[in-house]
């Protein structure tokens, strides 16, 4: 991996157990959403997709070279039918975890502005994305604060999905 030069020093965030076929669920349904909003904004002044297109654009901007190789991987893994990788690994700076909070708070308010269903033809995260979004971000969140990883299998996130899918 080519060195990162950032604002500080990178944090290494691990991903453990990492769910390729939530991932990919998750992924289109952000990417699907964030096309919409795309259009939206063109044409209408609304905050939350105008927020959450700039605070993407924002990250990708800043970090979003420093992801490459996993998403790589990811649709390696995606392309190959793997269940799971079983590490996926991100050196980052410490700075990003304001950024990872907002996204998460603007992707929760992008959902209820889905289920509003007042410019939108998309539909709010699943239960099953959201829960994998949230894992996802919090990792981020909780490892740059110095905790250890908790693999997907082991969160909460994952143990209520399945309670869910069990009633």
């Amino acid at each position: 991996m080519a060195e990162v030069t950032g604002p500080g020093p990178l944090v290494t965030v691990r991903l453990l157990q990492f769910p390729v076929d939530l991932w990919a669920r998750a992924d289109s349904e952000t990417r699907d959403l964030l096309r919409e909003f795309v259009l939206i904004s063109i044409d209408q002044e609304h905050d939350v997709p105008r927020q959450l297109l700039a605070l993407v654009n924002e990250l990708q901007q800043g970090y979003g070279s420093m992801s490459a190789a996993q998403t790589a991987r990811l649709e390696a893994a995606r392309a190959a039918g793997e269940d799971v990788i079983a590490e996926l690994t991100y050196e980052v700076p410490a700075e990003i975890g304001a950024g990872v909070l907002r996204l998460g708070q603007l992707l929760d308010e992008a959902d209820e502005y889905c289920r509003r269903g007042e410019h939108l033809l998309s539909l709010a995260s699943s239960q099953s994305a959201k829960a994998f979004r949230e894992w996802f971000l919090e990792e981020f969140s909780r490892q740059l604060a110095g905790e250890e990883p908790i693999p997907w299998p082991a969160s909460d996130h994952a143990l209520a999905l399945q309670g869910a899918s069990g009633e």
